[in-house]
């Protein structure tokens, strides 16, 4: 069986832990004959975005065929995402399965072109796009997301088995800016992928986490990660909340990148001892970091280190946003209402100061998050309808 995961909507990252990345690599541990097919978007070495000089093809990490397109020589090409030879490479693949991540590519109408011709193939879609990262202005959204990107949700409607938002409020999109049928999506939450979850939880690891920054057996670490940048500012409250309390025990690491003109806030809260920022990370190092923290915050808006959390079965704190209330599993979260200083103090304070109600947190966490976002499970159920 031949599943083909096409990353033409937005970008494909080797070496990383996000979705495009977990399926595929679960996918063919099942046993599945697996390939990608990727635009040329990408990260660099500090984790932000950059283009590819040329397509071609590789085996991956994962030892799984990848195929990077080129974008049409035409002027809005990059845009509307439209690539030279998509068709002839769905055909060269001949897959059985054609996981989309994304619909928002225009080159979709080469899926539909191939599924006509083999109407036996199943189709799946994930929709990583909400209100929060995507339809911000309004030619984004009346023009690319209401006409551009509907259209090619519709092109491909037809012949896809199920719509899959990877937050509640990215399934909310599909059905409400794409107006898709609600019979037809369901949510498909990210994870965790099991193999670094089973090495970073292990107690040795977690020791030399905690040794390498000074982490002392009494302390209770805080831990948050991610980029830095005019929309998460809000770890610079976390840090400034953490200086502001006062007790020598509680410390905080946050690991990351940060944009330039946020450094210097950054440096300045870092005392090397209670407050620690240790920079970016590789995929594997920020879950064994993450492992060993006591309690991970995320203040601001949503990533995927929010679910690799909760696989870990780590106790959690985020900031509430309507639509990603999802890794609450009945005790494992607490919500951050407001950007404030003092709120923060006062949850982590809490959480400190009862030690019944941090164990109760750290029960649930352990019990349901470890399943509940295992992408071994969730690999599975995305393709068996």
């Amino acid at each position: 069986m031949k599943v083909l995961h096409v990353c033409l909507a937005s970008f494909y990252i080797d070496n990383y832990s996000y979705q495009e990345n977990m399926l595929p690599k679960h996918h063919k541990q099942m046993g599945l004959d697996v390939e990608i097919l990727a635009s040329l978007v990408s990260f660099d070495k500090d984790g932000n975005s950059c283009l590819l000089k040329s397509g071609g093809s590789y085996i991956n990490e994962y030892d799984i065929p990848v195929t990077r397109l080129d974008y049409k020589k035409s002027k809005f090409s990059k845009r509307l995402r439209q690539y030279e030879g998509t068709f002839e490479a769905i055909k060269k693949s001949r897959p059985n399965i054609i996981f989309i991540h994304g619909c928002q590519f225009y080159d979709i109408k080469y899926v539909v072109k191939y599924v006509k011709e083999n109407p036996l193939v199943k189709v799946f879609v994930d929709n990583h796009a909400d209100f929060s990262n995507s339809a911000k202005n309004w030619i984004s959204k009346n023009f690319l997301h209401k006409i551009i990107w509907k259209h090619c949700a519709w092109k491909i409607e037809p012949y896809t088995t199920k719509f899959y938002g990877v937050l509640p409020a990215r399934v909310d999109f599909l059905v409400n800016m794409y107006k898709l049928p609600e019979e037809k999506v369901e949510l498909l939450v990210m994870g965790a992928d099991d193999d670094e979850v089973e090495k970073a939880k292990s107690e040795n690891s977690k020791q030399i986490i905690r040794n390498k920054y000074g982490i002392e057996k009494k302390d209770f670490l805080v831990m948050t990660g991610g980029k830095i940048d005019h929309a998460k500012k809000q770890t610079l409250l976390l840090m400034q909340a953490i200086k502001e309390i006062n007790n020598d025990n509680i410390k905080l690491i946050v690991f990351g990148s940060v944009v330039n003109d946020l450094k210097e806030q950054v440096n300045e809260f870092c005392d090397g001892k209670r407050v620690q920022f240790i920079g970016w990370l590789e995929n594997h190092e920020s879950y064994k970091h993450l492992a060993s923290a006591d309690l991970v915050v995320f203040p601001g808006r949503h990533s995927v280190l929010w679910e690799q959390t909760v696989g870990l079965g780590k106790p959690i704190v985020v900031k509430y946003w309507e639509g990603t209330t999802h890794v609450d599993l009945g005790g494992n979260c607490n919500f951050l209402y407001e950007d404030s200083i003092d709120e923060i103090k006062l949850v982590i304070k809490e959480l400190y100061n009862n030690n019944d109600q941090f164990l109760s947190m750290k029960e649930v966490a352990e019990q349901k998050g470890i399943h509940e976002f295992s992408y071994k499970d969730i690999s599975k159920r995305c393709i068996q309808y």
